[in-house]
């Protein structure tokens, strides 16, 4: 498979782009500064220099052309302000969302949050987040042009991965490792029986694998 990673350097891309390179997958990471591409390669990934917070549909679609898989699992971070919010964890995701359907790449996978969700309320600097998340999530799961999944992961915590996960429609709050986040995310990209889900994800008991089976009915 060819996979597109929007975000690219983020913690849990490269993780994802580790596991994909590894498997023998064709990987592509967009990233928006050209220093962090040696990162990229060094994870088995191809760099991609691309600002989504720039760039035109049809700029993100030439990237996307010819991929099996679009992941979005950009963000703004949690140092960035209220601004960022909108233009990297909502428009971004947008974008990315349109490129993929105007390249003509069906299976998508976005990174959201535990809690997104559009009608989220306050004007805290998370409760934008939450919302703008949850806006973008809308918006994928309204376009039919997208076998899309939406992945929401508890509290990301940089603790080694066990490979032991709880994924279901609700998991209720938890931690989970981002090792854990990347290894799912993996799975999720070759699953295509998980095509219309949201769904929320934590530590618990169940392999990966079984664990992405079990919520894909199989």
């Amino acid at each position: 498979m060819r996979i597109v990673i929007a975000g690219g350097h983020g913690q849990i891309a490269l993780r994802l782009e580790r596991l994909l390179a590894a498997r023998g997958d064709e990987v592509a990471g967009i990233i928006r500064k050209a220093e962090q591409a040696a990162d990229l390669r060094e994870a088995g990934a191809e760099p991609v220099v691309l600002d989504l917070e720039s760039a035109s549909v049809d700029e993100v679609a030439e990237r996307l052309r010819g991929a099996d898989a679009a992941v979005f699992a950009a963000g703004a971070g949690p140092g960035s302000g209220v601004a960022r919010k909108d233009t990297v964890d909502k428009a971004a995701a947008v974008l990315f969302a349109d490129a993929a359907v105007k390249a003509g790449v069906r299976r998508f996978v976005i990174v959201s949050s535990m809690g997104a969700d559009p009608r989220h309320q306050g004007d805290e600097i998370f409760d934008v987040y939450l919302r703008a998340k949850g806006e973008a999530d809308a918006y994928v799961r309204g376009l039919d042009a997208l076998d899309w999944t939406v992945l929401r992961p508890g509290q990301l915590t940089d603790d080694a991965g066990t490979g032991l996960v709880r994924l279901e429609a609700r998991t209720g709050r938890g931690p989970i490792p981002r090792d854990d986040v990347a290894a799912v995310l993996a799975e999720l990209v070759d699953t295509s029986a998980t095509a219309g889900l949201t769904l929320e994800l934590i530590s618990g008991s169940a392999p990966v694998s079984v664990a992405v089976k079990s919520v894909a009915g199989n």
